[in-house]
């Protein structure tokens, strides 16, 4: 049984299969940091179906224009952010960046957001150990395979807009399994370890549609049995 106690959204959380850590006390993870039990980025096969959408939202100009909904996100995800980045001018850049990529993909916003707090901690200049950039963790390797190597991936928004063409990709190819497409993102697929973290992030921090609104998260929690949605229920009640 998944213990259900509140998860700091910033530090590790369980990893998989659950049987390896029954036994242990729970709070003893959160000493782990993330790189000790994330799987290397740079595992990760080079997809054609990646490369494919890769290259399709880089050629694509479409800007999906502010309207009053992309406002009024924005306004209540500026002192959320705030705890991250102290600019005006960067938190403004980054969520209207979020708000229009996400919304060409089809996909929430707000689960960006959730992917950048794990991966980064909304540091546009952070690289991983395995070489992975930005606020997104794009491998660099992604550019050659688009014939882009000029790409900046320390800029907001083209890390941005190869991050969410990934993550959007991965949800195809996972069949709309949020859970899965996850792990395939952090190149951890198998594990949920990752997916913990960012769902226990989208969940305690991000997410502003109603949860009966989010059907693949529902489907996520109940297929995964994810100690993330128990624990912000458990800390919400």
């Amino acid at each position: 049984m998944i213990d259900r106690i509140p998860i700091d959204p910033d530090v590790a959380s369980r990893s998989s299969p659950k049987s390896l850590w029954r036994g242990i006390p729970f709070v003893a993870l959160l000493w782990l940091p993330f790189a000790a039990i994330a799987a290397n980025p740079a595992a990760q096969e080079i997809d054609p179906g990646v490369i494919d959408a890769l290259a399709r939202s880089m050629s694509d100009d479409l800007d999906h224009g502010d309207h009053f909904d992309a406002q009024v996100w924005l306004l209540s995800c500026v002192p959320k952010l705030a705890r991250y980045v102290s600019s005006d001018k960067e938190q403004e850049l980054i969520l209207r960046t979020v708000y229009r990529e996400a919304n060409r993909h089809d996909m929430d916003p707000d689960l960006v957001l959730a992917v950048m707090q794990v991966e980064s901690r909304f540091d546009r200049f952070a690289v991983s150990s395995a070489g992975a950039q930005g606020l997104m963790q794009v491998m660099p390797f992604w550019r050659n395979e688009i014939g882009r190597p000029q790409d900046n991936l320390t800029q907001i928004e083209t890390n941005v807009r190869y991050g969410t063409a990934i993550l959007s990709q991965y949800l195809k190819e996972a069949r709309g399994d949020l859970i899965d497409a996850l792990a395939r993102y952090n190149g951890s697929r198998g594990r949920l370890n990752y997916p913990e973290l960012v769902v226990y992030a989208y969940r305690a921090r991000w997410q502003t549609q109603a949860t009966d609104d989010l059907p693949k998260l529902q489907a996520g929690c109940r297929a995964y049995s994810l100690a993330a949605c128990n624990a912000v229920r458990s800390a919400r009640h």
